[in-house]
């Protein structure tokens, strides 16, 4: 997604994260004024104050994600026991009790307010000037027979990338995950899928500025045939120079899965020299598995291709987060 940024106001820098406000699907919306009865035009009130129409309300202000207790109390549903139902949405709820129907402001009370979702940039400002991309993977699912899909991923890929239109933005400032502030420092850079979004950023700020320090990028998905994100961009930089690596890591296109970390293994002892050579070392992606087991193998890398005690692995990995030379963007 590339936006303009034409008279916003807006800054940023390479490492930020943009915030954007979605709106909620409109067929999402229709289902739940079906479950309810209402034709949405009933007045409720708005989170901040003020009324709304339901309609404008449950679009623009609410989340018709996961249930609140308040919502779960309101329509009188359990969750536990050997009644409970399967209760991910907010439509959930009110299906689960079809003959009940909620006064309108009542059951928008028990609603929470939607929250802005963060997206790692992926563009750099001396090189898109005026403008601000993003890396969006648009999740979408089925879940107890029903279609489910994520709020924000895919109001951007299925209404906002439609035509020329206006979307709710900020920019969230992330001073603890930047490029190197000498050019001449090497980075090692690890984000597999959309993870390769800040690092797209990073090396396109360091063409834009002639930095002559190495990159190495370690980038994976699961098919190369159809997950290669920026691929030809990626190649292109590799071939001019500006990559000095660019390690590959597809799951899903051999019998055995490979992941990066497998390739940060692979290349234990460049890699270790790199760090020894003053590498900073980044990674993004999943906080839950993918960066944890990175992090499993850089202390693997340090222990093995620097002959060090499994204590000085982690204390050498310490000091490389005291020195701001190990930074992650997880979540």
């Amino acid at each position: 997604m590339e936006f303009d940024l034409a008279d916003s106001g807006l800054n940023y820098e390479a490492g930020d994260a943009l915030g954007v406000i979605p709106l909620n699907c409109p067929e999402q919306v229709a289902e739940v004024l079906a479950a309810l009865g209402s034709d949405g035009e009933e007045a409720v009130p708005a989170p901040d104050g003020g009324d709304l129409p339901l309609r404008r309300a449950l679009t623009e202000c609410y989340d018709l994600g996961k249930p609140s207790a308040g919502l779960l109390n309101l329509c009188g549903v359990s969750t536990g026991g050997g009644t409970a139902v399967a209760l991910h949405h907010v439509v959930d709820v009110i299906l689960a009790r079809p003959g009940l129907k909620p006064a309108s402001a009542d059951f928008v009370r028990t609603l929470k307010k939607i929250q802005p979702r963060l997206y790692s940039i992926s563009s750099s400002p001396k090189a898109h000037a005026g403008q601000v991309h993003l890396t969006v993977g648009a999740v979408r699912y089925e879940k107890d027979g029903r279609a489910r899909k994520g709020v924000c991923s895919t109001f951007l890929a299925d209404r906002a990338a439609v035509g020329e239109a206006r979307v709710g933005v900020f920019v969230h400032s992330n001073n603890a995950f930047r490029p190197p502030a000498s050019g001449d420092t090497p980075m090692i850079m690890v984000g597999p899928g959309t993870g390769i979004a800040p690092f797209r950023a990073f090396l396109h700020e360091r063409r834009a500025a002639s930095a002559r320090g190495k990159n190495w990028l370690f980038f994976g998905d699961q098919r190369a045939g159809c997950d290669f994100l920026y691929r030809e961009e990626l190649e292109t930089l590799k071939a001019e120079g500006l990559l000095a690596r660019l390690d590959l890591a597809f799951s899903r296109d051999q019998e055995e899965k490979i992941y990066v970390q497998h390739r940060m293994l692979e290349n234990a002892a460049e890699l270790f020299a790199w760090l020894e050579a003053g590498a900073h070392f980044y990674v993004c992606g999943d906080a839950s598995r993918m960066a944890r087991d990175v992090d499993l193998a850089l202390h693997k890398v340090v222990e093995t291709a620097g002959g060090k005690s499994a204590a000085e692995a982690a204390a050498y990995v310490q000091a490389l987060r005291t020195a701001r030379r190990y930074q992650r963007d997880v979540y």
